[in-house]
């Protein structure tokens, strides 16, 4: 018997059992479905970190208190970088183009029966060009702001609506900390950067937030929480990188490990892209686990097929066809349920994948390899545990088939 033969009667045996056939490929479904969807969203989480990465700002780098070791294994974090050191970094690094230092804590801020916990940084007017923020009313805290320690905050636009709703907040006084601060600006929305919402934040001078806010406690000077530079383009970051380090061991007398930490945009979506790379694999890792258990179900139904057919078999058998004509026909039925429901599995990810584009902020991607990889695998669990019921059934001996059915 030919092989077109054996798989137009192993589709006419399973078209006959309609129900057996679905309940035996329900696992392989789910299990397509299952992996596709989350290697798309691990992939459309990459993406979407990526994307807000790039939105930070334009060849940025981050200066953080703390060696990589401290910053892993504590989180009272020690004062190491200091006002002086920000300033040394704007005018001894040629590589560099915009330096921004910020002080950064959480606190309640009021206007009159209203109040909200925000985010509150300190900071310069480099601040905007660094981290690319624009002002959408009013303006943004400027050098004079500084020298004077005047009282003045830029909100962000989430804080605007929540403490003045649809009013404009320009000139009215909100408190923070007990302290008046006259609005001066709203800033447009940036929206989040990996959970921590950009637009919850007020903006005050550098200066007047460690004079009236946090106050000062490091003996070198005015402490920082990091600092924020931007290279003068692409090219120059690695450069920045090193001329930066270079510097600030200079400036602590640095002899053994550093104090502080030098991170570029690249490398923090280097760490961001293994977590979520790792989680991907671990999420497709468990989701294929169904695909075993779909592969054992296969096995499980043909072991019954068999069974039942017996009489069939015999009879096959008897009037002349092969241990392989048998064999190969109940591989190609299991080969048909596996692949079937990798079709069936494939196209019901797909649509998941969609759905939470569609509906979300992810934007989950479709991986053609992870499709192709699942659809192979499908019919390879098919393969693999359709051989012991397909050997089962050759190896039925025609007269005892007969006998028994």
């Amino acid at each position: 018997m030919d092989l077109l033969e054996s798989i137009k009667m192993a589709g006419t045996t399973l078209v006959a059992n309609k129900l057996r056939s679905s309940l035996t490929m329900l696992g392989i479904i789910i299990g397509n479905a299952s992996v596709i969807a989350m290697v798309g969203i691990g992939q459309g989480a990459q993406r979407l970190a990526s994307e807000q990465f790039e939105t930070l700002g334009p060849n940025l780098l981050f200066i953080v208190p703390g060696s990589q070791q401290t910053r892993n294994t504590t989180l009272n974090l020690p004062k190491t970088l200091v006002l002086a050191d920000a300033k040394a970094i704007a005018t001894q690094v040629p590589s560099i183009k915009e330096v921004a230092p910020q002080i950064n804590s959480r606190l309640l801020v009021t206007y009159r029966n209203r109040n909200t916990n925000t985010a509150i940084t300190g900071t310069t007017p480099e601040f905007l060009v660094v981290r690319n923020f624009d002002v959408a009313r009013g303006r943004f805290i400027t050098n004079l702001d500084l020298e004077r320690n005047n009282q003045v905050v830029a909100l962000g636009a989430d804080v605007a609506e929540k403490l003045f709703g649809n009013s404009d907040p320009i000139g009215q006084t909100i408190r923070i900390k007990n302290v008046s601060f006259q609005v001066i600006g709203v800033m447009e929305p940036k929206g989040a950067f990996l959970g921590d919402n950009q637009d919850d934040t007020a903006f005050i001078p550098l200066t007047t937030m460690a004079n009236r806010i946090v106050g000062r406690t490091s003996p070198y000077g005015l402490e920082l929480t990091f600092i924020s530079a931007t290279a003068k383009n692409q090219d120059s970051i690695g450069a920045a990188q090193f001329q930066i380090e270079n510097l600030l061991r200079l400036r602590h007398k640095i002899t053994d490990e550093d104090d502080f930490t030098v991170r570029t945009q690249k490398d923090v979506l280097k760490i961001v892209g293994t977590i979520t790379g790792g989680l991907t694999l671990l999420l497709a890792a468990i989701a294929a686990i169904s695909l075993l258990v779909g592969g054992i179900g296969v096995m499980n139904i043909m072991l019954v097929s068999v069974t039942e057919r017996t009489q069939e078999i015999g009879l096959r058998k008897a009037i002349g066809a092969q241990e392989r004509d048998i064999l190969i026909q109940f591989l190609i039925e299991a080969v048909i349920l596996s692949a079937a429901g990798g079709i069936i599995g494939t196209a019901l990810g797909i649509s998941v994948i969609q759905l939470v584009a569609m509906v979300g902020p992810l934007k989950a991607g479709i991986s053609p390899v992870a499709i192709l990889l699942s659809v192979s695998v499908s019919g390879g669990i098919g393969l693999f545990f359709g051989v012991v019921p397909a050997r089962r059934a050759a190896k039925l001996d025609p007269i005892v088939a007969l006998r028994s059915a």
